[in-house]
């Protein structure tokens, strides 16, 4: 098991929509392949229809790592009829799920089930299986909506609060950045280790 990221780092809006068709893309190939995929959290980016980024939680490390590394997308940008640029780059990162604290589960996190809410189409959860996980001591929440049973969310939910938190004693500590906010200004440019191409993002040969 694995979390993966998928960011368009600081690109422009054809970044945020190429980790839009790479999400679609890998739910499809996640399903053939028989491999469980949850959406633990979403950032929209400033264009509709767009993400800034997506963090995943996938039952199979070595499906997730063919993510991972610098993603190409060759397009003519659909935002911008006339701009040249057709190279849009992303980026996939592994993360190994952080363990939840054994004080957690002597009441320092309130979890709520809830319903799920916002985009998401067929992947958004339309029953009350959705969690908030709310660090009483911090005020500290977050909410996981899947298609999975309440449990996976409760289990997702506190993953992504010691995640959050871990993040915050940290930049507390010494002033520095997440791994996964270090992330979004990292993207290498090039050296790509897939290629999609089209709006129909067919992987190239």
């Amino acid at each position: 098991m694995a979390w993966l990221q998928l960011s368009a780092n600081t690109g422009p809006a054809e970044c945020g929509l190429a980790v839009v068709k790479a999400l679609r893309r890998l739910l499809r190939d996640a399903a053939d392949a028989g491999v469980a995929v949850a959406i633990i959290e979403q950032l929209d980016g400033d264009t509709n229809g767009t993400l800034a980024s997506v963090l995943l939680d996938v039952d199979d490390a070595a499906f997730a790592r063919r993510w991972t590394g610098s993603l190409l997308w060759i397009c003519p940008s659909p935002y911008r009829k006339l701009h040249k640029r057709k190279n849009w780059f992303i980026s996939g990162t592994l993360f190994t799920p952080p363990a939840v604290p054994e004080a957690f589960e002597g009441g320092a996190i309130r979890y709520e089930a809830t319903r799920a809410s916002g985009p998401g189409g067929q992947h958004v959860n339309k029953t009350d299986s959705a969690i908030r996980a709310t660090h009483i001591a911090s005020g500290l929440s977050v909410k996981v909506q899947t298609e999975r049973s309440q449990h996976a969310n409760k289990r997702l939910a506190g993953q992504l609060l010691a995640s959050k938190l871990q993040a915050r004693a940290q930049a507390q500590h010494d002033d520095d950045k997440s791994a996964r906010r270090l992330q979004h200004h990292q993207a290498e440019r090039g050296n790509a280790a897939r290629v999609f191409v089209g709006m129909a993002f067919v992987e190239a040969a």
